[in-house]
Order: C-alpha cells, then sequence, then structure tokens
C-alpha cells in the first residue's frame, strides 16, 4: 500500500474515532478551551533578571532591552545597536533569537559561557538572565558644557577637559557621551581621572583621533572653542570590584583613560593589591602619561608593575610584540589565576584576543571586565 494512502487513512480513523467519544461524552466537538490551544494568541514570554528579581513580559518581535526599557528598568545599555557590548548579559535558561549574530561583539568564549546582547535578542521562550542593573542614583542624567581645555598627549591623542553646568557623578571606569549641535549623534568617551564623590564639575577624556570622524576632525581642527555640548552620564559597567586577589590591566591607544581613572581612584582610597598593568602602543610615539603612572606606582601600597610594549617599532627596555601576548607572563607574575580580576580596554581585536588569552590562563568569565572601543568603521551594520 501506498505509504502516503496508508497514513491518511490513519489520521481519518483517528479523527472519526475522536468524533465518536465526543459525542457518546455529550460534549462539543470543538469546545473554547480546544480553540484557544489550536489557534489562540501565544502568551508573551516571561523574563526574569538575576540577582534583582525583576520581572516582566515581552512583546512580540520586542528585544530584552526595548522591553526593560519601556517599562522603566535601568538595563546597562548605549548604542542599542549590538556594537558597544554595554547590555552584554548572561542567559541562564530560554531561547533568543538574535537580530544580530552576537557574535560581532562577544568572544568565542563567551558565546559559550550562554552570553547575549540584551539589544539584539528577541525572546522564544520564557527567560532567566543574569545582569546586574545600576541603583536609581546611578542612572544617567544629561547636563550641559563647554570644552575648556585641551592637551596633546601623543601624535593623535589629546587630553580633552569640560566644563559642566552642573556637577556630573560617575564611578571610575565609567564612560560619558557627549553631544553637539549638527552633529550626528554622540560618541562615548570615558572618563581620565578619579571621580568626586559630591559630582565633577570638571571631566576628562583622552581621545584619539579617528581619521574622519565627525567629532575628532573638529576638535583636532580647533573648532570647538564656542560650542556648548550635552554631555551625559555615567555609562558602563566598567569599574573596580571588590576584592583581595591582583589586579591585571590591559589597554591600548585612548584605552588608557579609564585604567588611569580606575588606578588614580584605587590609589586615594588605599586600595592594597598587587597590580601588573600592561599598555600597547606601535611605537614610542603612542606612549604616554608615563609620569603620571610612575606616581600612582610611587604612592601604591602593594605591589605596581608597569610594562609597554610595542608592535612595530623596537626599543631598548621596552618589550616587543602584541600587548596580549604578554598577559601569560603578567598572570604568573602576580601569583596565577585565583581570585585574579582582569580589566581592559582597548579596540575589539585586542579584547577578543585578551579574553581568550586570560581564559586559557584560567580566569574566569566573570572576573573579566572590559570596555571595547569602537567607532565608526567598527559599528555593526543594521
Amino acid at each position: 500500500m501506498n505509504v502516503n494512502r496508508f497514513t491518511s487513512l490513519c489520521f481519518a480513523a483517528f479523527t472519526v474515532r475522536w468524533i465518536v467519544s465526543r459525542t457518546i461524552e455529550n460534549r462539543p466537538i470543538w469546545d473554547r478551551t480546544m480553540f484557544k490551544k489550536l489557534f489562540g494568541k501565544k502568551p508573551e514570554p516571561q523574563v526574569e533578571l538575576v540577582p534583582s528579581g525583576r520581572k516582566f513580559a515581552v512583546a512580540r518581535n520586542k528585544t530584552v532591552l526595548e522591553q526593560a526599557l519601556e517599562i522603566g528598568l535601568p538595563y546597562p545599555h548605549d548604542c542599542t545597536v549590538g556594537t558597544c557590548g554595554s547590555c552584554r548579559s548572561r542567559l541562564l535558561s530560554g531561547r533568543v533569537d538574535a537580530i544580530t549574530p552576537f557574535g560581532y561583539t562577544l568572544s568565542r568564549e563567551e558565546l559559550q559561557a550562554g552570553y547575549i546582547l540584551a539589544c539584539q535578542a528577541i525572546p522564544e521562550s520564557d527567560l532567566r538572565i543574569e545582569v546586574e542593573l545600576p541603583d536609581a542614583e546611578d542612572v544617567p542624567v544629561s547636563v550641559g558644557g563647554r570644552i575648556v581645555d585641551i592637551q596633546d598627549l601623543t601624535h593623535d591623542i589629546r587630553k580633552v577637559t569640560w566644563q559642566l553646568d552642573a556637577p556630573l557623578r560617575f564611578k571610575a571606569g565609567q564612560y560619558m557621551n557627549v553631544r553637539w549641535p549638527a552633529g550626528p549623534g554622540h560618541r562615548s568617551y570615558s572618563f581620565c581621572h578619579a571621580p568626586s564623590p559630591e559630582g565633577s564639575l570638571r571631566v576628562s577624556a583622552f581621545v584619539r583621533r579617528v581619521p574622519g570622524g565627525a567629532f575628532t576632525d573638529s576638535l583636532f581642527a580647533g573648532e570647538f572653542a564656542d560650542t556648548e555640548f550635552t554631555v551625559d552620564g555615567a555609562h558602563g559597567g566598567f569599574w573596580l570590584r571588590p576584592g583581595d586577589g591582583p589586579i591585571l590591566l590591559v589597554g591600548g591607544g585612548s584605552g588608557l583613560s579609564p585604567l588611569m581613572s580606575l588606578l588614580e581612584d584605587a590609589a586615594a582610597r588605599n586600595v592594597r593589591r598587587d597590580v601588573v598593568l600592561l599598555f600597547g602602543g606601535r611605537g614610542e610615539r603612542d606612549l604616554y602619561c608615563l609620569d603620571e603612572i610612575a606616581g600612582i606606582a610611587a604612592r601604591w601600597d602593594a605591589r605596581f608593575q608597569f610594562r609597554p610594549v610595542l608592535s612595530e617599532e623596537q626599543v631598548e627596555g621596552v618589550r616587543h610584540g602584541l600587548v596580549t601576548q604578554e598577559i601569560a607572563d603578567a598572570i604568573a607574575e602576580l601569583g596565577g589565576a585565583p581570585g585574579l580580576q582582569a580589566y581592559m580596554c582597548g579596540p575589539p581585536p585586542m579584547i577578543d584576543a585578551a579574553v581568550a588569552s586570560l581564559t586559557a590562563q584560567g580566569v574566569a568569565l566573570d572576573a573579566i571586565h572590559y570596555d571595547k572601543f569602537t567607532d565608526a568603521s567598527t559599528r555593526v551594520a543594521q
């Protein structure tokens, strides 16, 4: 007998038997419950955030981040297009569909550990997500400001200082967004100094020139003398976590900015933890803040090692190669992976290579914190 015909006969027999049974039981063939099961609207997926315990439903075709912001939750975020990684969260259970593949921003190690980007994640089931929500007092605010000082640090990096109309509070390591009239959108820059408990009226950042950059071309051309900026912050989850173990810092280019903020603040608070600071550049002209780093090392109440690494130029007394190649030796010098925390700032390829090296040495992903520095050339196409 033909297989398709046999299947059809079986289905017909089952249907007749089902109708007869319901007739004998004096029940409607199509009751409301059955209709809803077959044709009713699916319930909205439920999301639970850990450890806060906050719960909410996500409407159809909305991302976790979209829905969280709509109901007023201070979910960490910035770019909302899958580039910055600020909404990086750990999926504990459930399934999501990614608008843009998470691998554009997250490392292989993070993907394997279940990390997602909330701004790109559409729930396909109920979810449990691990994410640290900021306290109410840490929600970003916007203030006006003007550039009042610009200092050359290297051939392509400047220290820029804004005078603000009202104090801005931030944690050491976080960043601000700046906007200006006729600008194409905000630009993000990490604070390069320690915060003030009552908020800072003057904020500074290290800014690297990006060829063709809407902000940096005008900055380096001296076009912002009388410009009114809008500065909002603070943003990001990059700050020194509590602990007694050693600290490994890795930076490149203007990525030294948040590391200096973190170190200055930690030194002021008399943090007593061994530190190795690795900083990568192409040549000797890319090294800066050497006196400031030496000053921090002099007053650091524990071991402090600064190690610059140059990838293209060979200089006596300075290590040659990629900065990420120094990670294994630095971990060994700090006594190994147990208890170690890593903090990294720089371009995405450096961060991805560093995460791979750290995890290979046994450093847990939840002990690795980073801020990927991106520009228009590294944004994910939408």
